[in-house]
């Protein structure tokens, strides 16, 4: 938790690291929008992301890091909405504790209904085309990423 607020807070502060993480995570959504487009050619099994050790934690933890949009939402979003009758630090630590655990209950409840929906999502004409999807989809985000304003 003090890596990523440290983070955001060099991120907040440097127009150039702002810029270079942003152009980053860019790259990489085209990256896996092109990896996607391919597979769906090829007819291959389910994409998976690279990751750099194989660890799927460790693939979160780098998609996220190249996403400046959780820096914008820890330093820009998130004091605004600390409560003003506890001290700020206990505030935001509140914050944080509360936005991870709702988003460990949101993904949770994905994997629930996308395990029920499995076969489904095996049968090869469904997988292609959500690949297809997925890399149009991932490329059109990499370039309003790298396209966007602060």
């Amino acid at each position: 938790m003090l890596t990523v607020a440290g983070l955001a807070a060099v991120l907040a502060a440097s127009a150039t690291a702002y810029t270079t993480v942003k152009l980053f995570g860019a790259l990489y959504l085209v990256f896996l929008g092109v990896q996607s487009l391919r597979h769906s050619r090829s007819g291959a099994g389910a994409v998976s992301a690279p990751s750099p050790n194989g660890s799927p934690w460790r693939t979160g933890f780098v998609s996220n890091m190249v996403n400046p949009k959780i820096a914008v939402f820890y330093t820009g979003l998130l004091p605004s909405l600390a409560p003003s009758g506890l001290p700020p630090q206990a505030g935001m630590a509140l914050l944080v504790l509360l936005h991870a655990a709702l988003t460990l209950g949101w993904l949770g409840g994905y994997v629930m209904l996308l395990s029920k929906a499995r076969a489904l999502f095996e049968k090869p004409s469904v997988r292609r085309a959500m690949d297809r999807a997925t890399g149009v989809v991932l490329i059109g985000f990499g370039v309003q990423v790298a396209t966007a304003r602060p």
